[in-house]
């Protein structure tokens, strides 16, 4: 998979299929940073970050100046870019998938002056939650006007819903292990036979020069 980076070394951050998680990490100005998250088809991902500067007179980081900000680009499986946009110091990204697999989340700053990095540090908070775990459900209950079971009987079915998606995922996944592996036993088959083949031949070759060496020497 490649990425064009200026001039830093893009970093990549594997993540399987979690529902929702948060961390943060530290990148430099030109530095981009990607994470790899496998996702079913049909699902809907947000991502919420924000970002702080260090500052060297307290020790600490700070909240980012709003002349800070940064750009998010999502690839699909089949980097396919379905998302690119500008954003400020704080930003909520919203995508669906539409191809299972791993999709590319990557984030970088948009600021090319050295005087906002107050050292070259800027940490980035980033909380992304897929599936049934982007759904507001107070704000649902409140909208659709719905009583507490009925709530969770929504709940309820958005997590099954959420499994199924999972569920065909992984077939999938065990579908292209499977041709995989197919092809490359095939593969193997085929080198097999060809070495067999050389091995025959090279001895047929090696028979006749040995009974053309004997011969030309009157031995036979």
């Amino acid at each position: 998979m490649m990425l064009s980076v200026p001039a830093a070394a893009v970093t990549l951050l594997v993540a399987w299929i979690h529902p929702s998680y948060a961390l943060y990490f530290h990148i430099g100005e030109t530095e981009k940073k990607c994470f790899i998250e496998e996702i079913p088809d049909e699902t809907m991902v947000i991502g919420k970050y924000r970002t702080q500067l260090w500052d060297k007179q307290t020790g600490s980081f700070l909240p980012s100046t709003p002349g800070l900000g940064m750009h998010v680009e999502i690839k699909d499986p089949d980097t396919k870019i379905i998302l690119s946009r500008q954003y400020g110091s704080e930003g909520r990204f919203t995508f669906t998938s539409h191809t299972p697999g791993e999709h590319q989340i990557c984030l970088h700053s948009n600021s090319t002056k050295m005087a906002l990095f107050a050292g070259g540090k800027l940490r980035v908070h980033l909380d992304i939650q897929v599936g049934e775990h982007t759904n507001n459900y107070p704000e649902i209950a409140a909208k659709d006007k719905l009583t507490e079971l009925q709530l969770r009987v929504r709940q309820l079915l958005d997590q099954v819903e959420q499994i199924q998606k999972e569920q065909n995922y992984q077939r999938y996944r065990e579908e292209r292990f499977r041709m995989t592996s197919e092809s490359t036993n095939q593969r193997v088959l085929w080198w097999s036979i060809a070495q067999t083949f050389i091995l025959i031949v090279t001895g047929i070759w090696q028979m006749r020069h040995l009974k053309s060496f004997f011969e030309a020497k009157k031995l036979v």
